[in-house]
């Protein structure tokens, strides 16, 4: 078997002092935004060659003073800070409610498996041993459950404060050029990428080693205590992703259905009362939830990952650096993200707007080839050469590179479904031209389009992860599947800085266009935003994919868990839990997708109210009531998050409770399988939509300017697809992936509940 050749100490240094530096890191790139002074003074940053101020700024040249437009931004930036803020506060309040009532739930769940005794009992995996008694499970899982939750919601919470405190300051960089705002928007996405990276990574590691002082030997405990962190982040990811998600496209859909479509007036125009609350939304929806989703996806895989090698030859023989092989990875990534995140800021400028999806291109294609090379070396210092890996009841031999081969299999799928989603969102490339092409006609063909595009795009992305599990499940079996998920997930800082990149950009233009900056700075927000547009649909299908693969790895772990031999499709109790588990995707997304519409409906209304009502507003002479607008997105989003939430928090409980662990195992199959293919199709389209109108609008090409210019037919074509495709791409679609992953992780902690006590029903009849 071999030992591993990095010693356990020095595994206890590395990953704490990984983390340690991605805070620092998020805190100078923090800093180096915060130069950017939102008050009038030309030369407070030091006129170096590259943040200085060694132009001439646009708005003087054009004649237009300086200072009313600095402070115009920085009194929309508050407003914008102080929406999403409120919300936020608003949304904790009712989800800490939930926290505390579902962490009693897992107690007492848990609990009840032995009738709360306090005696050791014999081991799951091995009845020789002796293991801490179930009590004891139940009260770490609660920590670790309220631990998670923690971070998650922390995660989302500094994401949009650093998303509200950048986005005018990216507007005012814009005057200088699109490289300075550019900088500005992909260091403050970087910011949130570390900090996100860096606190679930330290808070796991710490929490393991406190565990450790309970549960000494018994790692089988300790780590099946653990998987209640993954379960922590993702359910309140759940109520972020749903929440913001509807927050954002109530006020998106409102302001653009009357703004543009009846009124014809630009996006963002400040005449518009749901601005504010659009802006905010971008906060909320597209960086707090985004956030508190992927952490929940890097929690679970790290959770999964543990699980299964607890109950393999590392954790029966203790060995804490092969043990701990998963957080290493993440260690790792941290540092190659953060040598990826110096290629966008330092050592390649970005000086026109052609070069800015390139940039970003880059950073997924730079972080990917160097983290091959870091698992490389992980996998050679951290894991012994050859060692067995727990497979449905038997151990199986795997050498060390196999596992290498898992985790770089799980890396390049990331990176494919991230470049074949941009292929088929971003306005660069046929499909979406083909979308905005057939806005000709109306908006009926612009939907069909859409459509066939959404589910197009879906093909090559499940080839990807079809191999990829087809690949790491020859080699190591379902952990080779949790690492292979963790692989996806290893560049997870770089992933997330191009993501918040995107609504930090969208805010950025729309602050420009409130404060009445010229045509030129529009251009170049525009040029930031639709570019962020694209890697946000990237962002969306690293998601997904992540989301497959994690809830493949707990769906085994809960299988392994919940002692079942094996999952047989042709039995009746597990086909229809397939065949119900399936339907549960659409089921969600009707909720989600008509929770939008109707807080649509009251936001059309409103915006009309006050067209009609006050006097002056058209003209531009009386300001709009800005926060009677974002009262009604804030209570429809929390009124609607609570029945999709219900739905999956409640789905695993039922089914556990009164058909058994193997109906549930059937239903989190059928989820898993509905719900990606449902997942990819919504965002794809809803993106390509977005892109099609925002290709009519920038009339780069021939093509493009025979379709436009804004407001001609097939522009307001292009913003009914748009519209429509607004609850797809980022209500529904990303909610999706943490449905399958969250009723997996759920199935997991609550696996030896349903496996003593569970079936009801079965047991009556």
């Amino acid at each position: 078997m071999g030992a591993a050749i990095l010693p356990d100490l020095a595994t206890e240094i590395l990953i704490p002092v990984c983390a340690v530096i991605g805070i620092i890191f998020a805190l100078v790139q923090w800093l180096l935004v915060s130069k950017v002074k939102l008050s009038h003074d030309k030369f407070d940053a030091g006129a170096d060659g590259k943040n200085g101020f060694t132009e001439a700024l646009i708005e003087e040249e054009e004649g237009i003073n300086g200072d009313s437009i600095v402070q115009k931004c920085a009194d929309i930036q508050n407003a914008i800070s102080e929406g999403a803020t409120s919300f936020l506060f608003t949304e904790y309040q009712y989800v800490g409610v939930f926290m505390v009532a579902f962490a009693i739930l897992i107690f007492v769940f848990l609990g009840s498996v032995e009738g709360f005794s306090t005696k050791s009992q014999a081991c799951t995996y091995d009845s020789s041993k002796l293991c801490k008694p179930a009590l004891g499970t139940a009260v770490f899982s609660t920590v670790s459950f309220l631990l998670g939750a923690i971070t998650s919601v922390l995660s989302g919470f500094l994401g949009m404060k650093i998303a509200t405190y950048a986005n005018a300051r990216t507007t005012l960089e814009a005057r200088k050029g699109v490289g300075k705002a550019f900088i500005t928007a992909f260091r403050s996405g970087a910011v949130m990428g570390f900090l996100l990276a860096a606190n679930g990574l330290l808070v796991l590691f710490i929490a393991i080693n406190l565990f450790k002082l309970y549960y000494g030997d018994d790692w089988e405990g300790l780590f099946e205590a653990i998987t209640g962190y993954g379960l922590g982040g993702s359910s309140m990811a759940l109520f972020g992703r749903v929440g913001g998600g509807i927050y954002t496209k109530a006020a998106d859909v409102g302001a653009d259905l009357v703004g543009k479509v009846e009124r014809n007036i630009p996006e963002d125009d400040p005449r518009n009362p749901a601005v504010i609350a659009d802006n905010v939304g971008d906060n909320v929806g597209d960086i707090a939830g985004m956030g508190s989703d992927l952490f929940g996806s890097y929690a679970e895989s790290s959770c999964a990952a543990l699980v299964v090698a607890s109950i393999s030859s590392f954790g029966i023989n203790h060995d804490l650096t092969a043990m701990l092989y998963p957080l290493l990875i993440s260690s790792v990534g941290i540092l190659v993200c953060l040598i990826t995140t110096l290629f966008a800021t330092d050592f390649f400028e970005v000086k026109a707007v052609k070069d800015i999806e390139p940039a970003l291109k880059k950073q997924l294609i730079i972080s990917t080839a160097l983290m091959t090379i870091g698992i490389a070396i992980v996998s050679w210092i951290a894991l012994p050469s050859s060692f067995t890996i727990f497979n449905f009841g038997v151990q199986k031999e795997v050498q060390n590179w196999q596992l290498f081969l898992c985790v770089a299999v799980g890396l390049w799928a990331g990176l494919i479904i991230g470049f074949i989603t941009e292929y088929y969102t971003s306005n660069a490339y046929s499909p979406v031209q083909d979308v905005a092409d057939s806005c000709r006609t109306g908006a009926a063909t612009n939907v069909i389009f859409g459509l066939a595009l959404g589910y197009k795009s879906v093909i090559i992305p499940i080839f990807a992860i079809a191999i990829s599990i087809f690949v790491s499940f020859s080699f190591a079996a379902m952990y080779g599947i949790a690492v292979a998920a963790l692989g996806m997930l290893s560049t997870i800082a770089t992933g997330l800085a191009i993501d918040a990149y995107g609504p930090i950009s969208d805010n950025a233009g729309g602050i420009a266009e409130m404060a009445g900056m010229s045509h030129r700075i529009r251009e170049r927000t525009d040029a930031l935003d639709a570019a962020g547009n694209t890697t946000a649909a990237i962002g969306k299908g690293f998601a997904i994919g992540s989301a497959a693969l994690v809830s493949l790895a707990l769906f085994g772990a809960f299988v392994s868990r919940a002692a079942i031999s094996t999952v047989d499709v042709l039995t009746p109790k597990v086909f229809i839990g397939l065949i119900v588990g399936a339907m549960l995707p659409y089921w969600f997304s009707a909720m989600t997708m008509k929770s939008v519409g109707s807080a649509a409906l009251k936001m059309v209304e409103e915006v009309r109210r006050q067209f009609n009502t006050i006097p002056g507003l058209m003209e531009g002479t009386t300001k709009p009531d800005y926060a009677t607008c974002v009262k009604i997105s804030t209570d429809a989003s929390i009124k609607e998050m609570i029945p999709p939430g219900a739905l999956v928090m409640l789905t695993p409980l039922i089914v556990g409770i009164f058909f058994g662990v193997e109906t549930l195992s059937g239903v989190l199959a059928g989820a898993l399988v509905s719900g990606v293919q449902i997942a990819i199709s919504a965002s794809n389209t809803g993106g390509a939509w977005d892109n099609a109108k925002k290709y009519i609008e920038a009339g780069v090409s021939d093509h493009a300017k025979s379709l436009g210019p804004k407001g001609s037919d097939p522009h307001k074509a292009a913003v009914i697809g748009d519209t429509v495709g607004d609850p797809l791409k980022d209500t529904s679609g990303p909610s999706l992936n943490i449905l399958i992953k969250l009723m997996a992780v759920e199935s997991l902690v609550f696996a030896p509940f349903f496996a003593t006590h569970g079936g009801l029903l079965f047991k009556i009849f």
